[in-house]
């Protein structure tokens, strides 16, 4: 072993130790794999940050503002409704469903392409079930994984292993030569993730909504004006809610019909001012109590509106807008309540929620004495919001966006996304090439703006994935990953063929996980047919299992773009794939021992 075999070997173990103590952020971790390897020497500048311009790397962020995209037009919703009609909104089924969706296409595209059109989908069925979106994630980005296996086109290593099949002067595999193999293997790791690898599946909720994150949605009610409601008549302060039952108007809803058609949201107003009166047939948000409003609502003639649920979409128009406001140490209203300052009233703004020391307050606000530190989630218009960001007494957090569907815009995002897949498809433009192409247009076309499509990346996915891609290059370079071939093929070389194949496999997976699948696959091809060959045992057996191997990227998230992909959204810790792919990736090795022979003899 060499000294810089050595090194490489060093940093990859305490690397591996930092992922797994979680005491530093994965992004971090690869920044310093990156500088390790740069500073010692193992790769010069260049190579060091190669990763940031590698097609990998952006092919991951072109394709998050892609699926930002479909979202934001209403595709992902319509796919996750149709996946919801099928599989409906148990976790069994939904798992089995998105797997085998994304499986059947991923057989015939990219595995980022497919693992991208049902990314927001998925996320879409979180919000509807209530799912921790963390368990359909993983099994999205290993149902992409599983189907790509499938045929020859399905995954770039399939062709790899093909091309270096000819190579050698031998016969390449045929489109469906795979499809036998690869069946069973994706319906045996569907039937593993709906029975045992979905109760090792995290549950974490990546949250965007700020009134669920306050847990204000409980406390936000709607209620119906009767025409004997003493309310009729009345302002806002007229009505004395805040003082008699601890209950704010939060606003009013007045061609209720309306309601639900975003074009059309400018007829109705969300915000009552002060002058505003309240009429016979009214809809006002309430925020409070329920067990208060069930008091109360007969003596003041209210019905409550069923089956509402609010979030900030709801809250918000064209003009009126939810954010977040810190009292900062200068501000002279810390140690004041909101009743005292005469807080909406002063501001214009209502008071949503309060967060403190890591919890939010939502009874009782007009009585808390403010902090230094407290996080107000505020609703108001939008003119009113931005006068905040001018006083010393506040610091403004950016706005919440209002979470739109320009669903008139859905068939041009459909466009873009069949262009970028026809590209790729028919070689006409590498998936990096397609994906920043499609990215382009989704602004262009104004499918979603170009704020919206900074804040749809993960970076943190995307500075993993560049930080780590110097290690597989150190691999090659330093001839470590020839080094553990060869420990492997010493190992288990004279323990038959069958045991060298399974080496083949552990090598291969090992080495997918720091390099590129493609990388993994055009390493290990050649020792596969070269040794097969010495033998006399059949090569197409050895190098199936190889591109099969390659394209087993379950352990980590590093292993294959597509689990970056998921890694951000998901909401995934670093050895959270490994607890649910190790076992996988067993099964996969074990189905490969029992069932290639018998596709593909060793003699």
């Amino acid at each position: 072993m060499t000294p810089e075999i050595a090194m490489v070997l060093a940093i990859l173990v305490i690397a591996i130790v930092l992922f797994a103590s979680e005491k530093l952020r994965v992004d971090v971790i690869s920044m310093m794999v990156l500088l390790s390897l740069l500073l010692l020497g193992l790769v010069d500048t260049e190579e060091a940050f190669s990763g940031f311009s590698s097609p990998a790397v952006i092919t991951v962020w072109a394709i998050y503002i892609v699926s930002a995209g479909l979202f934001r037009t209403g595709v992902a919703d319509f796919i996750g409704q149709r996946i919801l009609s099928v599989a409906g909104s148990r976790e069994p089924r939904l798992i089995g469903t998105i797997m085998l969706t994304v499986g059947s296409m991923s057989a015939f595209m990219n595995n980022i392409g497919a693992t991208a059109v049902l990314l927001p989908a998925v996320s879409s069925i979180a919000r509807r079930t209530r799912l921790s979106i963390s368990k359909l994630l993983i099994p999205l980005s290993f149902g992409s994984l599983l189907g790509g296996v499938t045929t020859l086109i399905g995954t770039p290593p399939n062709l790899l292993v093909s091309n270096a099949l000819l190579a050698a002067g031998l016969t390449p595999f045929g489109l469906f030569d795979y499809t036998p193999m690869g069946l069973i293997i994706m319906l045996s790791g569907i039937l593993y993730m709906v029975t045992i690898g979905r109760h090792l599946l995290p549950e974490r909720q990546a949250t965007v909504d700020l009134t669920e994150s306050y847990r204000v949605r409980d406390y936000l009610t709607e209620v119906r004006v009767l025409p004997e409601s003493p309310l009729v008549g009345k302002t806002a302060a007229e009505s004395q809610f805040g003082r008699d039952y601890d209950l704010t108007i939060v606003g009013r809803i007045r061609d209720q019909d309306r309601m639900a058609d975003p074009e059309k949201q400018q007829s109705w107003r969300l915000a009552m001012r002060r002058d505003d009166r309240v009429q016979e047939g009214d809809v006002l948000i309430v925020r409070g109590s329920l067990n208060t409003i069930l008091k109360i609502k007969k003596s003041q003639g209210l019905e409550i509106v069923p089956d509402v649920e609010l979030g900030d979409a709801e809250l918000t128009t064209d003009e009126i807008l939810i954010a977040e406001v810190i009292i900062p140490t200068r501000s002279e209203l810390a140690g004041k309540t909101l009743r005292e300052l005469a807080f909406r009233d002063r501001y214009n703004v209502t008071v949503l929620a309060l967060w403190r020391h890591g919890e939010p307050l939502r009874s009782k606000l007009a009585n808390q004495p403010l902090e230094f530190a407290d996080v107000l989630l505020v609703q108001g218009r939008r003119d009113r919001i931005n006068l905040l960001r001018t006083d010393p007494n506040f610091l403004l957090l950016e706005p919440v966006a209002l979470e739109t569907r320009r669903t008139h815009k859905a068939p041009v995002a459909l466009v873009v996304f069949a262009i970028m897949l026809g590209s790729v498809i028919l070689g006409w433009l590498h998936i990096s090439a397609a994906a920043v192409l499609a990215a382009v247009l989704m602004v262009l076309t104004r499918c979603l703006t170009m704020e919206e499509a900074y804040e749809s990346v993960e970076w943190k996915s995307v500075f993993l994935i560049a930080g780590m891609l110097p290690m597989g290059i150190a691999m090659e370079k330093t001839g470590t990953a020839q080094f553990l071939a060869d420990q492997i093929i010493a190992a288990v070389g004279g323990l038959g063929p069958q045991m060298i194949m399974i080496g083949l496999f552990i090598l291969t997976t090992i080495i997918t996980e720091f390099m590129s699948n493609a990388a993994a696959a055009v390493l290990v091809a050649p020792i596969a047919i070269s040794t097969a060959v010495s033998l006399g045992a059949n090569p197409h057996a050895f190098v199936m299992g190889v591109g099969i191997a390659a394209s087993n990227s379950f352990l980590f998230p590093i292993g294959h773009q597509a689990n970056v992909l998921v890694f951000g959204p998901g909401g995934y810790k670093f050895f959270d794939f490994t607890k649910v792919g190790l076992p996988l990736t067993l099964l996969i090795w074990l189905l490969l021992i029992l069932f290639l022979p018998i596709f593909w003899p060793l003699y």
